[in-house]
């Protein structure tokens, strides 16, 4: 089955695919009348404890932390909104899916101090706390831990963010739908009232982010991101929205 086919795209509209291997995306370019998309699609989710196994056995050896999903700009977007708006360093923050953690240590860097990474890979967890051991950071708190399936104590954040687990998750071949119906309430359950959600996504357009999160959600604000030219059509390659908890 085509990776597309996987997303639901048109297969009337003009696609291609590429495998960007060894990292475990697929770079979808769909062309439908006037606009062109860039989805930097995730691959199926028994790739990421091998893709992480890897990432931890390449620090290992070489001390390299591996991939910044969606490029270090993605992280500096978010901090600097974080700053524009003057979060308070000690707020309650949970990146969701935190991979190699990069983004809980440059937000420690920044002087924020009360910060969480779940992720449901083992070896990604692994890798985040030699990461976070190596800078000599001792104020992030990590957890394996299935996002869809929350314990009791992992509530009340004030900000929760995601680049790209959203994503993973619609991937999942087994009742899509239904996961991302599950993902939405997680977060209402972690979030506190009027806390904020940073998202990051490289299959979803906002306005179909918008309709994801319509009920318990309203949006604030569209992040800038960069923008590609293709055929003469002009798309973005992710989308980033801040969206905020209804009371």
């Amino acid at each position: 089955m085509h990776v597309s086919t996987a997303y639901g795209l048109d297969m009337g509209c003009t696609i291609w695919e590429y495998n960007l291997h060894p990292c475990p995306f697929f770079l979808i370019i769909h062309l439908c009348h006037s606009c062109v998309n860039f989805i930097f699609c995730p691959l199926f989710l028994p790739s990421w404890d091998a893709a992480y196994e890897s990432e931890l056995q390449i620090f290992q050896e070489s001390g390299d932390a591996g991939e910044i999903w969606f490029g270090e700009e993605s992280m500096i977007r978010l901090i600097r909104w974080m700053e524009k708006q003057k979060i308070p360093l000690d707020s309650s923050v949970l990146d969701i899916g935190t991979g190699n953690g990069v983004l809980l240590v440059e937000l420690a860097k920044c002087g924020y101090t009360n910060l969480t990474g779940i992720d449901y890979s083992p070896s990604a967890i692994q890798l985040s706390q030699n990461i976070i051991e190596k800078e000599g950071l001792s104020n992030i708190k990590l957890q394996v831990k299935d996002f869809l399936t929350p314990s009791a104590e992992l509530s009340g954040f004030q900000i929760c963010i995601d680049k790209g687990t959203f994503d993973a998750i619609s991937l999942n071949p087994d009742n899509a739908a239904e996961k991302r119906k599950q993902y939405v309430k997680s977060l209402c359950t972690v979030l506190k009232m009027e806390g904020f959600f940073l998202i990051t996504s490289c299959n979803w357009t906002k306005e179909e982010l918008l309709n994801e999160f319509k009920e318990g959600f309203e949006i604030l604000e569209e992040l800038p991101t960069p923008k590609f030219c293709f055929g003469g059509r002009i798309g973005n390659s992710v989308t980033a929205l801040v969206f905020q908890r209804k009371k």
